[in-house]
């Protein structure tokens, strides 16, 4: 099964949930089929905010071990990685001609906390197998390189005989400000700053005609369409709008199903075009 949906962090700073109403709607059906699915394990194709990966960053990696930063209020957490699962995919990859990194002990932040709490009330409400995806600093693989990936990651999913929750997690439309500078290495104040700074104009460039463009060719799984609007994402809507490779990943894997998009809903208060899909 394949769960794609958006994340932002003015989501989680909207503790009285004034805004995205509609999007949480689709957030709280699409968390019911998955508590119904009750998957063995989580496979979570995320990005990262240049917060796990400055120095070294990899363009696809695997997990072995890994834990959730202290964000928004949230307390820090560890995962529980399948181990064998992980480094048995990680392997196959290899096998497959598609080079990764292996990641141990690495501390990942809202993209991959956020959806595995609202999709399954927790980060160890199950197993999960990280899957970093480099959204944010450039060289971008290419949508062609990424559904490769997310293929891969399919057929050994697919030997395995096991229950999975496939999740794509990013996008749609955004420009964070502080995805917009090409900095690897600032501070936690100075990329307050930057976001204070430029939350205002921030909130006027989302895309909707560019998110439902996405959300159409993901609906018919047209991978030629969904590689075009990947591959100019960051020119037509937006630096953060480079986290749909996620989503490209996780379709893939999951065998090229339609992805039925649940809700979609422009929220301005979290900079972001908001949608959740699932397959079909």
């Amino acid at each position: 099964m394949v769960v794609c949906a958006s994340h932002s962090p003015g989501m989680e700073r909207d503790v009285d949930r004034v805004f995205g109403t509609t999007f949480r709607t689709g957030l709280a059906r699409a968390s019911s089929i998955v508590r119904e699915f009750d998957p063995d394990y989580i496979v979570l194709f995320g990005g990262d905010h240049r917060r796990a990966f400055r120095h070294v960053v990899p363009t696809f990696g695997v997990a072995l071990s890994a834990g959730i930063m202290a964000e928004a209020g949230h307390s820090p957490g560890a995962l529980n990685v399948p181990q064998g699962t992980a480094r048995g995919l990680a392997e196959h990859l290899l096998d497959s001609g598609i080079d990764i990194s292996v990641c141990r002990d690495v501390q990942l932040d809202h993209a991959f906390a956020q959806p595995l709490r609202d999709l399954t009330g927790s980060v160890d409400a199950y197993p999960v197998i990280p899957l970093p995806i480099n959204c944010a600093t450039a060289p971008l693989p290419k949508a062609e390189r990424v559904l490769a990936f997310g293929d891969a990651v399919g057929r050994y999913l697919s030997g395995t005989g096991d229950r999975v929750l496939v999740i794509g997690t990013g996008g749609l439309s955004h420009s964070p400000p502080s995805l917009e500078v090409d900095t690897y290495d600032i501070s936690d104040e100075e990329r307050a700053r930057i976001i204070a700074e430029g939350s205002a104009a921030a909130r006027k460039k989302i895309k909707p005609a560019w998110d439902k463009a996405f959300l159409h060719a993901s609906a018919t799984w047209d991978r030629e369409a969904l590689a075009r609007l990947t591959d100019s994402a960051h020119a037509d809507a937006g630096a953060g709008a480079n986290e749909v490779r996620t989503w490209l990943a996780a379709g893939a894997a999951g065998g090229g199903v339609p992805l039925e998009p649940l809700i979609y809903e422009p929220v301005e208060e979290w900079i972001t075009g908001m949608a959740v899909a699932v397959s079909a």
